[in-house]
């Protein structure tokens, strides 16, 4: 009995390290926490799913829940009927999903009582303010319960009572109430069931698409490889015959003779060596490149909402991640392969020699490998952490080298160096627990590789003993056996490097997945002769859920040649509208029609080309004013672009420069003023000679003076012209052909200056307002 209990405890101290569950003293409750882990783990396992990012934790537990009932779909599956925003998903969203995936969704706000009562299937938690999980069980009674969590961002864990208090919800009089999502399944369900996954996680294959581009690297390779191969073959029959010809005959012209030709073998060896490095860097390299270019050309073809739900830190990080693939090219996929070769040739031998050894060399390394792939899984959710912290890294820096300015201005660079510092804990604590999680599993490997060689040696001595080898057969078997460790060796570091490498391969191939702004369309090679824009009931949200509407029905026409300007308070949809015309997101409901031609139909690229657009959070690249200004062309027409640039009025300001128009601007406008910024995007968009001109509050930050002249040259260039405006300032709106006043993402008034005055509306109150401010 005694033993048992001692038994228990020790399982149950094991366990508690990875399950979060505190050891009792009392021996019965640890039995019964024993029993629970047990019956757990080997009847009652439920699916995990890792998410990939940090705002994917909503969708990886619906994933987790479709598991659970029979159902696999991939994450790309998922995000295709659900709207995931930069700061994740909506309770609202999650419920939206799941209805369509075949679960009546109830949300509530209750409390942990309720909770259990409630708990019938698996039901999707609020967590830490900014955080789903999955709770799929509770045991125990009050005060004593146990919570069974799956964590997207970690593993399957238990809680205790008041740790679970701490993570979900918060006091409200007295009472403790938390945000929970019961998902019931329906019959509709039943149709996703056994079904499979569109697409497999990411493995060998992926590459070997890229390996095929280079089949004459890889040759160079497979033979440098194979020749090495060859001439390690020779090195334990040299030895054997050295001993028992040479050691034993006494016959020093035998060792003579032989040690010259493992000298010939070795440098043989190593300048073949030589040869394969320059040709695996040249591969991998070309490998690599390609890798980084397709995710780059890829990521250039996504569509405009794509970014609106990425944060900038996690797309760099993703490219960093690069060097885990190179790192895997280059260390271990080639060389393992060929290793392995060597294994088999070396295995066959060694079985020559005795069986008996072979076999106990095979179960050793088979528990080797088995302990070390046993971490992988918690190394993986380890590796995920860090991705997610670096990214989280990544784009805080960003955000201090930007905002430097106001940082300074409101005295809050202690703030920020906390925030900075609180990331640097989290990593360390992340490296902390990766290096407990390789030492341990060092300590088994170490254990197992040492006691399997101890006994080989013991066996071959007593062989040689008995008779039954000789003692050159004794050294041949020696250098087999380290000759077949390496490529377990190998093959460990491999499987590790592979995980770690497909995690990365993952992220990349992620993005090569989601559709391009191209997809789907028809992309029609068509100009428009005119440039009449209808817009037909549209209805648009950002997150593109039918709700919470910026533009709601909306119905306008945008005649050809011809000024429209649209005002209205802020946040009423003007900017929203103009990013609709240029394609940059797609209406919910309704129709946008140039000329007649569903915009949805015509090629995004060659729309653009139509279009000059001047937008309020316009770039200024680092580059020179020439090219800023000729944005997209190799050889700009230089006297284009001072006409451009006389257009907007700064051409005075760039000749006076030493380098004039060759001289270089910081990154995103360092060094010029606003109204410098906004006059050289003016140039930008004039110099494209568009037939659709859009300006959103393109001289808002111009003074009087500078509008005044601007204002002027445009009006001669808008002849002939289809021209978009948004602005608030009268003088820039005046003599608009078309006035368009928008209120609340409708149109509320339309027509010219003086007709709206009359009506004494909207427009009225607007200039009233404007010229009251002035006086």
């Amino acid at each position: 009995m005694a033993l048992t209990i001692c038994g228990a405890y020790a399982l149950v101290c094991l366990l508690s390290s990875s399950i979060r569950i505190s050891v009792h003293k009392d021996p019965l409750t640890i039995l019964h926490h024993c029993n629970e882990l047990i019956t757990d783990k080997v009847f009652g396992h439920f699916p995990h799913e890792l998410q990939t990012d940090s705002f994917d934790c909503g969708l990886a537990c619906i994933r987790m829940i479709l598991r659970y009932y029979g159902c696999r779909f991939t994450e790309r599956e998922l995000a295709a009927h659900s709207f995931v925003s930069r700061n994740g998903i909506s309770m609202r969203d999650l419920s939206d999903t799941a209805t369509y995936f075949g679960f009546k969704t109830q949300g509530a706000r209750l409390s942990v009582d309720a909770l259990q009562t409630h708990l019938r299937f698996p039901c999707i938690l609020h967590w830490n303010q900014n955080h789903y999980v999955v709770c799929y069980k509770i045991c125990g009674r009050a005060g004593h319960r146990r919570f069974y969590i799956a964590d997207p961002a970690s593993r399957n864990l238990v809680y205790k009572e008041d740790e679970f208090l701490k993570c979900w919800g918060c006091d409200n009089d007295s009472v403790h109430m938390g945000v929970a999502l019961f998902l019931i399944p329906t019959e509709k369900l039943d149709a996703f069931k056994g079904r499979k996954e569109k697409a497999g996680r990411v493995g060998l294959r992926f590459l070997l698409s890229y390996f095929t581009r280079y089949r004459k690297g890889v040759m160079m390779v497979f033979i440098t490889m194979l020749v090495i191969s060859v001439l390690q073959l020779v090195a334990p029959l040299l030895m054997q015959i050295s001993i028992d010809y040479g050691v034993n005959a006494h016959n020093l012209h035998v060792i003579q003779l032989l040690l010259l030709s493992q000298m010939v073998i070795f440098v043989s060896s190593l300048v073949v060596s030589m040869v394969r490095s320059w040709a695996t860097l040249y591969m991998n390299t070309k490998i690599s490149i390609s890798l980084i270019s397709d995710f780059l050309f890829k990521l250039l073809q996504m569509p405009f909402r794509f970014f609106d739900t990425r944060h900038t830190g996690d797309l760099l990080q993703r490219i960093r991640d690069n060097d885990r693939i190179q790192n895997f090219l280059t260390g271990s996929s080639m060389e393992t392969l060929f290793s392995m070769v060597n294994f088999v040739v070396f295995a066959v031998i060694l079985c020559f020699y005795d069986p008996r050894i072979l076999l106990l060399f095979f179960w050793g390394n088979v528990c080797y490998v088995a302990w070390t792939q046993y971490f992988m899984r918690y190394r993986t959710s380890l590796d995920l952490k860090r991705f997610n912290s670096v990214a989280d890294e990544q784009e805080l820096l960003l955000q201090i080298v930007k905002g430097i300015g106001d940082i300074k201005l409101f005295n809050c660079e202690k703030q920020k160096r906390w925030q900075w510092e609180r990331i640097q804990a989290e990593q360390f604590s992340i490296r902390v627990k990766n290096l407990t999680v390789a030492q341990v599993q060092q300590l088994g490997s170490v254990f197992f590789n040492q006691s399997t060689n101890i006994l080989i040696s013991y066996l071959a001595c007593v062989e040689v003993v008995k008779g039954d080898l000789s003692l050159g057969m004794m050294m041949s078997i020696s250098y087999i056996i380290g000759q077949i460790s390496a490529p377990i060796n190998n093959l460990i570091d491999f499987l590790t490097s592979f995980q770690f490498a497909r995690l990365s391969m993952e992220r990349l191939h992620e993005i090569q997945m989601q559709q391009d702004e191209t997809d789907g369309k028809g992309g029609e090679k068509v100009t428009p002769q005119s440039m009449t824009i209808k817009m037909q009931n549209v209805d648009f949200s950002y997150s593109g859920a039918a709700r919470n509407y910026v533009l709601q029905d909306f119905t306008l026409v945008i005649p050809a040649h011809k000024v429209t300007a649209l005002v209205g308070a802020s946040g009423v949809g003007k900017t929203t509208l103009l990013k609709l015309i240029l394609g940059f997101y797609e209406p919910v409901h309704g129709k946008i029609l140039v000329d007649g031609i569903d915009l949805h139909d015509i090629d995004c690229h060659q729309w653009r080309r139509m279009v000059g657009c001047v937008m309020q959070d316009g770039y200024i690249f680092s580059d020179d004013f020439l090219h800023n200004i000729a944005l997209g062309e190799d050889r700009p027409d230089e006297e284009q672009v001072r006409k451009a640039a006389r257009m907007a009025n700064i051409d005075e300001y760039i000749s006076s420069l030493p380098m004039g128009y060759l001289t270089r601007i910081g990154e995103d406008g360092q060094g010029l003023s606003q109204g410098q910024k906004q006059r050289l995007m003016i140039a930008r968009a004039v110099y494209k000679d568009p037939q659709l001109l859009i300006l959103d509050e393109a001289t808002n930050s111009l003074d009087a003076n500078n509008e005044r002249d601007i204002v002027a040259h445009l009006e001669t260039f808008y002849r002939q012209r289809t021209v978009i405006i948004v602005a608030h300032r009268l003088s820039t709106i005046r003599n608009a052909d078309q006035i368009v006043v928008l209120n609340e993402g409708r149109v509320v008034e339309q027509g010219d200056h003086d007709s709206l005055m009359q009506a004494h509306s909207y427009y009225y109150r607007l200039v009233q307002n404007q010229l009251e401010t002035i006086k």
